[in-house]
């Protein structure tokens, strides 16, 4: 992306820039009446976003992450598509898909009526994807910085044939003390624990389902995948005195994560310590979540994120 030439076609005067962020990448700085926020058009991922009303992020970016072309970037929200979790098909292929290594081109930006910014960033198959994942798609993340973060991924089937895809919005919150917090609103569904079953699951082997009982507490590593569930989810943090919101749509199932000690240790774009200050609730087509998408068709997979006021 040539940055000046991206200012000139996409740039809102006092509200929305296009500068050279960490490693080089092409970074979308927005600051209106309601929050600002940072979006890389290096794998189409919000990295910040901080209502005008709050005194932190309601995200969270390791101060480890890689900024190179080739590697996720840890922390923000990531883009886990066309497959979420490891290669299911086992040929090696990256862990979450291969978009969230892409540059994404800058397709529109616009000023809303409530003064809230919105824009899109698209990506769409050529050689490299197709050598990975043999179909036509057009992607999009749709970003609107306003009182709340909505964040939307839609899949275009571009191709003849039906294709199916599991995927996520892979959201990292800031919280001040993860051994304080909770996850509110996943009470009575089952879910699939990832922790317990570390290996990989022999052939015909079934998930073992757990049903959960009252909120989701951290005191120890925790990656579960929560089935059946569209319902509102809250994150107490109490160390930050506040309550995050999540509202999803075309999702039927989320996915809560926080590596604790030993991962942590093992990861080296993540700081031995960070996980007392992270928590990612992940809005999912995730297990048996799985979408469908008929030629021509197109999937929207929606979050949106802000504070909860009484």
């Amino acid at each position: 992306m040539d940055i000046a030439q991206a200012n000139e076609e996409f740039g809102i005067a006092g509200v929305l820039s296009i500068c050279a962020g960490k490693g080089g990448f092409p970074l979308i700085c927005i600051d209106n009446e309601h929050a600002r926020a940072e979006v890389s058009a290096y794998a189409g991922q919000v990295l910040s976003y901080r209502p005008e009303t709050q005194a932190h992020d309601l995200l969270f970016v390791s101060e480890h992450a890689h900024f190179q072309p080739g590697k996720a970037i840890k922390g923000g929200i990531p883009v886990c598509w066309p497959w979420f979790g490891p290669d299911p098909e086992g040929r090696g292929r990256p862990d979450h898909g291969f978009v969230r290594a892409r540059n994404w081109r800058l397709l529109a930006t616009e000023s809303m009526v409530d003064g809230a910014t919105r824009l899109r960033l698209g990506c769409r198959d050529d050689e490299a994807s197709r050598a990975l994942w043999p179909h036509a798609f057009a992607l999009e993340v749709e970003v609107t910085v306003g009182a709340t973060l909505g964040v939307a991924l839609i899949t275009r089937n571009t191709g003849d044939a039906p294709v199916t895809i599991t995927q996520a919005l892979h959201t990292y919150f800031r919280v001040g003390d993860v051994r304080r917090a909770q996850v509110l609103g996943l009470a009575g569904h089952e879910y699939i624990d990832k922790v317990a079953r570390a290996e990989p699951a022999a052939p015909g082997q079934v998930d073992v389902r757990i049903k959960q009982s009252g909120p989701i507490n951290f005191d120890g590593p925790v990656n579960r995948i929560y089935l059946d569930t569209t319902e509102r989810l809250v994150i107490d943090d109490p160390a930050l005195g506040r309550q995050i919101q999540i509202d999803r749509d075309g999702s039927a199932s989320a996915v809560v994560w926080n590596p604790w000690i030993e991962q942590s240790r093992q990861m080296g774009d993540f700081g031995d310590e960070e996980y007392l200050r992270m928590l990612c609730v992940e809005t999912t087509n995730a297990a048996a979540d799985a979408v469908t998408i008929a030629p021509g068709a197109s999937h929207r997979l929606a979050s949106r994120y802000g504070i909860l006021h009484d």
